[in-house]
């Protein structure tokens, strides 16, 4: 009997885990096709009041919102296709025991962890190689991270060594081994690891906001910013073209984060299944 009410309590606390998590999506939801009188009254709670479309209507006819939805599209797939591939040229040869060298490197790649040059030398050095205001701003100095490179390395170190060494008895070179032996049974973590650099490239505005001066490069990430920001200021005015735009601004924040948030939601059903094996199998050596 205990036993029984403590499924119901557990049950129950989960379900109001799940509706406080959720719930804030679904408000940005309803209040992003409610009507802007109705929102500015306070008047949309639980449901959506004269339902419209105005502000996903002002959103698409946006040119700017539409090149930098591309723009964004742009950086993340580049930028993940330069990470997964600069993270496991890096991994590899760290999993590899007789690496010359290997501990060392490991302690160099490690110390960035823990120790930044900081924004200005940071930006002295995109600088100094032309970089800045150019797309390889934006992917080229978050090539790998550190963490991420360490879970891949673990995940090849529990590659069993036998395979290795049938590879290197068919003639296989090091090369020929990551690429038609690990990298296939590496699956789960080059899954995980895809899905941690995608959600980080979509969310990621500042490096736009210090690299680029154009707009026409400018992420989603930063109109959306753009967006919060002058929909606060034209809230504080009082001028009558300022109303109306008042009137919608919160329509419009909350329908541009849906327009934003869109891909990665429709992405992590077809990597979760891999997520939590890749995770945990590249945390652990075993």
């Amino acid at each position: 009997m205990r036993g029984r009410i403590f499924d119901i309590c557990n049950i129950l606390f989960m379900i109001f885990l799940i509706l406080i998590t959720l719930y804030p999506l679904y408000y940005m939801g309803i209040v992003s096709i409610s009507a802007g009188d109705a929102v500015s009254r306070g008047e949309v709670y639980f449901f959506p009041k004269d339902i419209t479309l105005q502000a996903y209507d002002v959103i698409l006819a946006d040119p700017s919102i539409l090149r930098s939805y591309a723009n964004t599209l742009m950086y993340t797939t580049g930028g993940v296709a330069i990470n997964l591939i600069m993270t496991a040229l890096c991994a590899y040869p760290l999993s590899r025991g007789y690496m010359y060298g290997r501990s060392l490197i490991s302690l160099f790649v490690v110390l960035t962890m823990f120790f930044d040059s900081g924004l200005i030398p940071r930006y002295m050095v995109v600088h100094s190689l032309g970089l800045v205001n150019s797309v390889w701003a934006i992917l080229i100095p978050t090539a790998i991270n550190v963490f991420n490179m360490i879970l891949m390395r673990t995940f090849f170190q529990n590659i069993p060594d036998s395979l290795h060494e049938s590879a290197t008895v068919d003639g296989a070179g090091e090369f020929r081994t990551l690429i038609r032996i690990v990298l296939p049974l590496s699956l789960p973590v080059m899954a995980t690891m895809f899905l941690f650099y995608a959600v980080a490239h979509w969310n990621s505005f500042f490096p736009a906001l210090i690299y680029l001066n154009e707009k026409a490069l400018y992420p989603l990430q930063i109109i959306l910013r753009n967006i919060v920001i002058q929909g606060d200021m034209a809230a504080q005015t009082t001028t009558t073209g300022a109303e109306e735009l008042a009137v919608m601004s919160l329509n419009i924040k909350y329908a541009t984060v849906y327009v934003a948030i869109l891909p990665i939601i429709c992405l992590y059903p077809f990597v979760q299944k891999y997520f939590v094996q890749g995770a945990m199998l590249g945390s652990v050596k075993g």
